[in-house]
Formats: C-alpha cells, structure tokens, sequence
C-alpha cells in the first residue's frame, strides 16, 4: 500500500512539473517577433543619400501579433504628423513580408514589403529594399526596435 502512495505522489509530482514547464513555454516571447516594439533607430538610404529619423519628439510603435502587424507614428507634443498602417505579414526564418492593407496612401495600399528580420535579446532589426515601382519609390531601410513591455511616457 506504502508502494502505491509513492508512486502515486511521484505521479503527481511529475504530472506537476511537467505543466508548471509547459505553462512558463507557452508565455514566453523571449525570441518571438510577437510583441510590441518601439523604435530607437531609423535609416533610409535612397540614390545616394542617407537620411536618420529624428525620433526625439515622437514615438513610432509597431506591434505584431501571430498573423498581423500595425504601426503608428505619434509625436509628444500634437497629432499633426500621426500617420500608421496595419496589414498581414508571413515570417518563414529571417524572411518578413509584410503586406500593407490598410494606410491613408494609396498608392502603396496591398503592396507586398520584403524585408530581413533579426532577434538580438530584446531588440528587433528590420532590414530590405522597399520599392514601389508605379510611384518611382525606392529605397533601402535598416529599422531598429526595441520590446516594450509598459505603457510609454512622453519623453
């Protein structure tokens, strides 16, 4: 009987362990692309120049989910220049594509951007050519971010 118990409880201590483990996988997001990310560094290269986004007055936010991305892009101080977008993305290895659905510019509305992502602990690097041939655009980008994980102040 003594035996029984014991194998009962080591049973139930594995069974136990065993969920505590699964349930810690399943919340971590350590090395997803899930998440929401706010940038700190921004460079396009198009013909030959090279131009920085100031992002000193403003918060550019792009978050994902398992099948979707959104961005925007709102200053401290005003919502004159608010601008964001949204659409669905696939992600096969380092390969991100994003398909822009939803934007206020036209011309680039369900157009299909190629880029190469990078995790590095908690920053996410986003890197390609985006190139709209009927409007003349293109142009190489190298986008950082940063996982944010707490509401965002104005500084």
């Amino acid at each position: 009987m003594k035996r029984l118990a014991f194998i009962s409880l080591l049973f139930l201590g594995f069974t136990m362990l065993f969920y505590f483990v699964n349930s810690c996988k399943s919340h971590t997001t350590t090395n997803s692309i899930e998440g929401t990310w706010k940038m700190i560094y921004a460079e396009t290269k198009e013909n030959d120049s090279i131009e920085y986004k100031d992002l000193s007055n403003t918060n550019f936010i792009k978050i994902l989910n398992d099948s979707h991305f959104a961005f925007f892009n709102q200053e401290h101080s005003g919502n004159e220049n608010f601008y964001g977008g949204a659409g669905i993305y696939q992600l096969i290895g380092n390969d991100y594509i994003e398909t822009l659905n939803y934007t206020s510019v036209e011309a680039i509305k369900n157009h299909k951007f190629s880029f190469k992502v990078e995790i590095k602990g908690d920053t996410l690097i986003q890197s390609g050519l985006e190139e709209v041939k009927s409007i003349g655009m293109k142009r190489e980008i190298i986008e950082k971010y940063v996982r944010i994980d707490a509401p965002l102040s104005n500084n």
